[in-house]
């Protein structure tokens, strides 16, 4: 699609949207919000500036060359939610993680990588006492985790100084390779990079001139919404800026001071299990201002648990949209549609099997492999720097529709 069509359609969706303890859907769906879904709207870099979409028919393929010999004990960790509130985002890494195994297994009989999973409820406490787990098992070559940003900080210490692999789909905190971690990378770009984008899309597109941020307490929520109030600069304003924490299911005050403010959005930095009763709630107060998210809401959970009041929410992500061929092989083997960090999930596996194809089996070789590593995969270029950013990362805005 054209540059210009493309704006001009995201900028009128905008419009549009002016006017009208566990993960699972808890009722509020149903009716049009059982035909609603999150449709990618435009790839934008740091300057909210549109950029085509890669090629990815070159992704590289797990199955390998079906040659592949090692040990039948070797073994991926999977570390991560699979059970708690925000359990779908784990779930979507761990399946496309799922995905990478089965077909890299099917095509080589001599190489069975064993996917070892450990739910940490995406609590940092949980994760520390799960990750000496990890590392004291020989048989775990890499790591693909942890999934959230609050149980990486608390467990970084420990896989590193095992010379572990700790390669994450989905934690953004941008303050997580600034700890001098030899063994962390990330498969995606963080929230400094993301919240920019975001602000900038929302004000140069959008052509919004106020702006309520609302964030949770997690480290993740705060990491998020901070860079975003600083990519708004005077865009955002302080006055209407509300505080939340993990687990609140009542957000009256937060709706009250929202609805008093009349803005031209409202950005909410956190996850879907308190994004999604908090977008019910306004527009059951009769707040119809434009909502917008990150990645922690871009999930089908986000719709499941809003009903319809999810309808025309705005959600960037630094993670891709689930090519077709993806998603059907995807659904077929896992029996649900791909998420969130899916793609990520399964792109990171890729390159830690395509790693261990290679005879690279020990831990000091994965890490090395992935630090020197550079391929096209389902949701983008992968080559990493000396910090375990990723060089080139670019930001998706999605739509609810």
């Amino acid at each position: 699609m054209a540059r210009g069509a493309l704006v001009i359609g995201a900028a009128a969706a905008l419009a549009v949207a002016g006017c009208s303890s566990k993960s699972t859907n808890n009722g509020s769906g149903g009716g049009a919000a059982e035909a609603l879904k999150i449709t990618p709207l435009i790839q934008v870099d740091a300057q909210g500036n549109e950029v085509p979409k890669a090629d990815t028919s070159a992704a590289a393929d797990p199955a390998g060359d079906g040659k592949a010999k090692c040990a039948p004990n070797t073994a991926i960790a999977y570390v991560g939610a699979l059970t708690g509130p925000n359990a779908a985002l784990g779930i979507n890494i761990n399946y496309g993680a799922k995905l990478a195994v089965d077909k890299h297994n099917k095509a080589n009989p001599d190489c069975q990588v064993v996917l070892k999973n450990f739910d940490t409820e995406g609590d940092p406490q949980k994760a520390s006492q799960l990750v000496p787990q990890v590392v004291q098992d020989q048989s775990i070559v890499a790591m693909i985790g942890p999934a959230f940003s609050g149980e990486t900080k608390a467990t970084g210490p420990i896989f590193n100084s095992a010379g572990l692999l700790a390669l994450t789909p989905s934690a953004t905190n941008p303050d997580l390779t600034k700890n001098g971690w030899q063994t962390f990378f990330r498969g995606l770009g963080h929230d400094g990079l993301q919240g920019p984008a975001v602000a900038k899309y929302l004000t140069k597109v959008a052509g919004y001139k106020k702006i309520c941020v609302v964030q949770d307490n997690s480290d993740y929520g705060t990491g998020l919404a901070q860079a975003v109030i600083a990519g708004l600069g005077a865009a955002a304003d302080p006055s209407c800026a509300v505080n939340i924490k993990a687990n609140d299911r009542d957000f009256s005050a937060a709706v009250s001071k929202l609805s008093s403010a009349k803005p031209d959005a409202i950005f909410y930095g956190g996850y879907y299990a308190e994004s999604a009763p908090l977008v019910q709630q306004l527009r059951s107060a009769g707040v119809k201002t434009p909502f917008v998210s990150g990645d922690g809401s871009r999930d089908l959970q986000f719709i499941k648990q809003a009903g319809d009041a999810a309808k025309d929410a705005l959600l960037s992500c630094p993670c891709g949209p689930e090519p077709d061929d993806f998603t059907n092989d995807y659904k077929a083997l896992n029996k649900q549609d791909p998420g969130t960090y899916s793609v990520e999930g399964y792109d990171l596996s890729t390159i830690v099997l395509k790693a261990i194809d290679s005879g690279k089996v020990t831990r000091s070789a994965l890490v090395d492999h992935v630090r020197n590593y550079e391929g096209q995969g389902l949701a983008r270029k992968y080559k990493w720097d000396a910090t375990g950013e990723l060089t080139n990362a670019l930001i998706w805005v999605y739509q609810v529709k």
